[in-house]
């Protein structure tokens, strides 16, 4: 059976003393005697009191909340961008409320509205694949809470943001294909009405025209970036009449589909197609042989949010210059892109 917990007015009829007498005794207040103090501190100790301090918060106008919105926090990328938040929210004296979208726009609209009911303080966001407006984040601006992007953002919105330089990461990815020889590379493209996506497709362009390779659409698979879509993706590649010799993908699950698919063709990888993903995540060095992804400083990205978040704070949101925090990508080259010893 739960224990009934005591509140602050059970004591002050116990000790027959004013709610506002426990109150003040409770914060150490000068203006109450010690012998008093210690009374209430005796009886709180006895009947397990606890201080609400979300509801001391309240009554002062501050929740000390912060609302975390992801699409998920099944992979290494959210979870380490969830870390770095909480690290600088924490020192600044903020607790930390996560809700997961669950890549459903439906999901994530009445997720808005559990953190605005929750009366968050701000909120940071990376916004569902199947998110293609703005409508539900209107709310949220209306009523002057600070929010902040990350990662993920509507292509052409004005919003303060804190992404990573995606194009770099698509461009950087390809080129290094490049040089190990490949030129017959696809890509594995996710929505392309995020940001992430489109730009990460236009790094992959940017490499390939910058080496006088074409542009081929039938090696660009469009999907929605799972394990399973790497695997479709490439049995569709592998059914061209010339496949592929290298595959770029913008995510790292759809990238280890594609290497199943690989061995149970009994097709080798770097040598008879190599592999590049996105993210880093923790299976990228697992995997054999390990997959060449691209790190997206989720920690820093983390990080840099809540830092967004207490500017806006510190300002009013409604006069608040959106800002966007532009991070640098680092492609970490494994074996499963490794042709030439030594070449990146």
């Amino acid at each position: 059976m739960a224990r009934i917990k005591a509140s602050i007015t059970d004591l002050a009829q116990q000790l027959g003393v004013s709610v506002s007498t426990v109150s003040r005794a409770l914060s150490d207040h000068p203006g109450i005697s010690d012998a008093t103090k210690k009374k209430v501190w005796k009886l709180a100790k006895e009947l397990h009191y606890q201080p609400n301090h979300m509801a001391a918060g309240l009554r002062k106008g501050r929740s000390n909340l912060l609302g975390v919105l992801v699409p998920h926090i099944d992979g290494h990328f959210f979870t380490m961008v969830v870390k770095g938040i909480e690290t600088v929210a924490s020192k600044a004296g903020y607790n930390i409320m996560i809700c997961q979208s669950n890549e459903d726009v439906t999901h994530e609209r009445k997720n808005i509205e559990t953190l605005l009911s929750a009366q968050v303080e701000g909120i940071l966001v990376s916004m569902s694949r199947t998110t293609r407006d703005f409508r539900h984040f209107e709310k949220v601006r209306k009523q002057e809470i600070p929010l902040v992007f990350f990662d993920r953002v509507l292509d052409g919105l004005d919003v303060s943001a804190v992404v990573l330089d995606d194009r770099e990461g698509g461009y950087q990815s390809t080129k290094h294909l490049i040089k190990q020889g490949c030129r017959r590379i696809a890509h594995f493209g996710g929505p392309q009405h995020l940001n992430i996506y489109k730009h990460r497709r236009q790094g992959y362009i940017d490499a390939l025209l910058e080496a006088g390779l074409p542009l081929q659409e039938e090696l660009i698979f469009y999907c929605d970036m799972t394990l399973e879509d790497g695997i479709r993706g490439m049995q569709q590649m592998l059914e061209l009449p010339t496949p592929p010799d290298a595959v770029f993908s913008a995510s790292d699950f759809s990238v280890v589909g594609a290497l199943q698919e690989l061995k149970r063709q009994k097709l080798r990888v770097p040598q008879d197609i190599a592999l590049v993903g996105f993210s880093n995540e923790m299976f990228t060095s697992l995997t054999e042989p390990m997959l060449t992804s691209v790190d997206q400083r989720c920690e820093q990205m983390g990080q840099s949010a809540v830092r967004l978040f207490l500017e806006m704070r510190e300002e009013s949101s409604m006069t608040f210059s959106p800002r966007r925090v532009v991070l640098q990508p680092d492609l970490l080259i494994r074996e499963s892109s490794l042709l030439i010893s030594g070449k990146s």
